[in-house]
């Protein structure tokens, strides 16, 4: 993992990071509610990762039909 940050990635750099990677997201809901929310969000933007990272989080998801949306 590519790390620009000092100290360990959270969970949430990690999330924010790998949602802002995908094609079309221009504006993640961060949900905060909290000024430390912001301050994780913003360091998020410190963090990369490679293609092979992204790969490795996105391995377990499978695909669903939506429903209600007939």
């Amino acid at each position: 993992m590519t790390r620009q940050i000092r100290r360990e990635p959270t969970f949430t750099h990690v999330r924010n990071t790998r949602l802002a990677s995908r094609p079309g997201v221009t504006a993640p809901l961060i949900g905060a509610t909290k000024i430390s929310h912001i301050d994780e969000a913003v360091a998020s933007l410190e963090l990369s990762l490679d293609e092979a990272e992204i790969d490795h989080l996105e391995a377990p998801y499978l695909p669903h039909r939506v429903l209600g949306h007939d």
